[in-house]
């Protein structure tokens, strides 16, 4: 009988965990991040166009059979050697619309990551500390909030030359206040978690709990914000580009090739469009990525909007 006993509690015990070992085990932060990401649409479907642009910008070139600096003859119509004709000086408009898509987007993620790495210290570090500093920090960000960005760029960029990495170096000094004040938010909000106590008491320094415990934990809307800033300085260096105050030669840009072609809007109006076009993709799939971030990141959404 004991027997007979010990096996049935074995045997109920195996149940018990062959079924333990059956239940699914709960997903990572991470894992449902990427999940409610890949789910949304409008977002994959911008992810590998983005994808194709940058591929075509980086392996064209290579193959391509005209160097954006040669000249074939001004103004000739599209054609099967040239499928947007060619500049008023006689250079392919592909081969200018390629080095230009380079241009722009190398100015773009410098001026994301320059932008993002100064919001996050500055917006951290105030609304870690808080008190006098939190002060401090804020009076300065709202300094740089008031000075108009296009104006103020304009005239630094050509103090300091029209050189790409100075025009990302520009923009980048007047697109970081947004984060900072979005981190300092979120910085005040979890310096009161226990987690963060709990460092404290373990005796880690304001170094340490801000970039070891805070930072980690914003990973989200640091993300989503890096990503929507690209975008932005996507529009805002062809802005100035097209007012002639951004990118000088030797180097080009999107908002430069515009320019230089806006004129033969109405007799060739392929050469305005084929940059225009290309610009306005870029623009449009990485916002559309940055929503997809930003619902994925938010833990409120259950169902993806597209």
């Amino acid at each position: 009988m004991n027997s007979m006993l010990a096996d049935a509690q074995s045997g109920g015990s195996g149940g018990q965990n062959q079924e333990t070992d059956l239940a699914p085990r709960p997903r990572s932060q991470g894992a449902l991040v990427l999940r409610k990401f890949l789910r949304h649409k409008l977002a994959m479907a911008s992810v590998a166009l983005l994808t194709l642009i940058v591929l075509t910008i980086v392996i064209l070139p290579i193959f391509w059979p005209y160097s954006y600096t040669e000249t074939v003859g001004g103004f000739l119509q599209p054609s099967a050697d040239h499928p947007l004709g060619t500049t008023q000086v006689g250079k392919d408009m592909v081969s200018q619309i390629l080095r230009g898509t380079q241009y722009s987007m190398l100015i773009a993620v410098v001026v994301s990551m320059v932008a993002t790495m100064l919001g996050v210290v500055f917006g951290a570090t105030a609304g870690y500390l808080g008190g006098f500093t939190d002060s401090a920090i804020s009076r300065f960000t709202d300094l740089f909030l008031i000075v108009p960005q296009i104006a103020a760029a304009a005239i630094l960029v050509q103090v300091f030359s029209g050189s790409w990495y100075v025009v990302a170096l520009v923009l980048a000094a007047f697109a970081w206040m947004p984060i900072a004040r979005i981190t300092r938010a979120e910085a005040m909000s979890l310096a009161q978690r226990e987690f963060v106590e709990s460092a404290r008491a373990a005796g880690a320094g304001t170094g340490r709990v801000i970039f070891k415990h805070l930072v980690p934990n914003m990973v989200g809307s640091i993300t989503v914000n890096a990503t929507l800033a690209v975008a932005q300085a996507v529009l805002v260096e062809a802005a100035l580009s097209f007012i002639g105050l951004g990118v000088q030669l030797p180097d080009t840009s999107l908002g430069r090739v515009i320019q230089e072609n806006y004129a033969q809007l109405t007799f060739r109006p392929w050469l305005f469009w084929g940059p225009f076009l290309v610009l306005v993709l870029i623009s449009l799939t990485i916002n559309f990525i940055g929503d997809g971030l930003r619902d994925a990141f938010d833990p409120r959404q259950r169902r993806m909007k597209a």
